[in-house]
């Protein structure tokens, strides 16, 4: 994020937040969704979030099977 930053000049950067998960989040997604065989319940307990958030998520970014 320090290069990101020293890299802008003068221009404000708008959506970081937006940007940096978009992407982080799908390869962690897949990357917990392989290691409980695609069972959500337990996804959703190893990622700290509720199920329902998590298939809004899966839904996001085209990984919901």
């Amino acid at each position: 994020m320090n290069r990101y930053y020293q890299q802008l000049d003068t221009n404000m950067p708008i959506d970081v937040y937006k940007l940096v998960l978009d992407e982080v989040e799908p390869p962690l997604l897949i990357a917990t969704m392989k290691f409980v065989n695609q069972n959500q319940s337990k996804a959703s307990q190893i990622l700290g979030i509720n199920r329902a958030t998590l298939r809004t998520k899966l839904k996001k970014y085209g990984l919901l099977k």
